[in-house]
């Protein structure tokens, strides 16, 4: 069996910490803080990034950062090639292991597979795709990997400060330069290791998650129009207050997506916003932000038309009017390849007997992008309180170990099926 260096991984890991190291006991440069803010092409992100390439390089890749920010390493041998990915940016107030952690596995695996004779051979590739999180294009490193077109969401896209991403690539020396791109016939399969960045695993006691589909979503704001008036002056009767309506809508809703929902069914008003958000005054005007989540894609088209009937009975009993918007386009839920999976639930059982179970993502992955182009799997292991995209974020350290030893496991076992197959 390939072996992993535990306190190699782990120091890595640690070390990554510390660019953007925040929260209580932050305190600069190398401090060790329980979060992290590495805003994608932040400064912080950007030496991050070079010491990545660092480790890549020591690890006997060829590595570096392409066009748009994303960390390739990519293996000297020949393949089948199998990329293991996830990402190093971060939420504003972010967690030391979301993303970071399955890049480091990537790491530690190719490492660990070229220190090993009978497995020398087979060829890894690293990458740490850039803006995930979304500070100005989300999951554009992967984007721009499988071929999408990105070049018009790159000229547009801003950060919260009004940074124009151009800029921010041209200030930093990318702009230019080539974009890591799928290789096809060479690179056949993609491994995204990540936190469950929820609480399942955990509450029933198990080690491990393989994930079977990503979760489609679905954005849309509503928007409630009433009429402002004095908040003293005007009875409740002849009232057209917006924001009461908001409230109300959001009841019924409730009920409605609850009859449709199953256990992994999630939905969350997320903003809500009052015009003019005075204590004296009726609101005229709410707007109110909706997601929700589900792998069935059955059961997203349900809540589609549920939602849609509820503005039509609101519109058509109600003084208040409400207008249903969609803000982006829907995704669909994609499922994980069911053999590279098989794989981690053998190299799971193997090591953690009965220790995993097969489980959906509620969260979106670049793995649901990469899986355009060649079969993608993910595994997980637990995210304790079930708390991500917080500086509390943690993951017990048996655990990170445990994930990176069957991670790599199965690494060997896909590369090896899929190299007999090519040769």
């Amino acid at each position: 069996m390939v072996k992993i260096d535990p306190d190699r991984l782990m120091a890595d890991l640690k070390r990554l910490r510390g660019f953007g190291a925040a929260g209580s006991g932050a305190a600069g440069p190398g401090a060790s803080g329980p979060g992290v803010v590495r805003l994608a092409l932040s400064p912080v992100d950007l030496a991050a990034r070079e010491w990545l390439v660092g480790r890549m390089t020591d690890a006997g890749l060829d590595a570096r950062i392409d066009g748009v920010g994303t960390v390739f390493g990519r293996s000297r041998n020949s393949g089948p090639a199998l990329v293991i990915g996830s990402h190093t940016d971060t939420q504003p107030t972010g967690g030391w292991l979301d993303g970071a952690m399955g890049v480091i596995y990537g790491l530690e695996i190719a490492r660990a597979l070229a220190e090993n004779d009978a497995t020398r051979h087979l060829a890894v590739d690293v990458a740490s795709w850039i803006d995930e999180e979304g500070t100005f294009s989300g999951l554009l490193g992967s984007r721009s990997f499988v071929g999408e077109a990105v070049d018009e969401s790159i000229r547009v896209a801003t950060n919260r400060q009004g940074e124009r991403l151009t800029d921010v690539l041209d200030a930093a020396g990318l702009a230019g330069r080539p974009r890591a791109r799928f290789e096809a016939g060479r690179q056949v399969a993609y491994l995204e290791p990540h936190i469950e960045q929820g609480g399942r695993l955990e509450a029933i006691g198990k080690s491990i998650g393989v994930v079977t589909t990503i979760v489609g979503l679905r954005e849309s704001r509503l928007r409630f129009t009433g009429q402002r008036n004095h908040a003293g002056t005007t009875p409740m009767a002849i009232r057209r207050d917006a924001g009461a309506a908001l409230v109300a809508f959001i009841a019924r809703m409730n009920d409605a997506f609850t009859q449709l929902a199953d256990a992994d069914t999630v939905w969350t008003v997320g903003r809500i916003d009052l015009d003019p958000g005075s204590m004296s005054v009726v609101p005229g005007a709410a707007d109110m932000y909706l997601q929700f989540r589900d792998a069935n894609p059955a059961r997203l088209q349900a809540m589609d038309h549920a939602l849609a009937e509820l503005v039509r009975d609101f519109n058509a009993h109600n003084a208040v009017s409400v207008e249903l918007q969609t803000i982006d386009e829907p995704i669909e839920p994609v499922s994980m390849d069911a053999a590279l999976a098989e794989h981690i639930a053998r190299a799971a059982e193997a090591i953690a007997p009965g220790q995993w179970l097969r489980m959906p993502s509620g969260a979106a992955h670049d793995a649901q992008v990469i899986a355009r182009c060649m079969p993608a799997c993910m595994m997980f292991v637990p995210s304790i309180g079930g708390v991500s995209h917080d500086f509390i974020e943690d993951t017990a350290e048996e655990h990170i170990v445990l994930g990176c030893q069957v991670a790599a496991t199965a690494v060997a076992s896909m590369l090896l099926q899929l190299s007999a197959g090519h040769s």
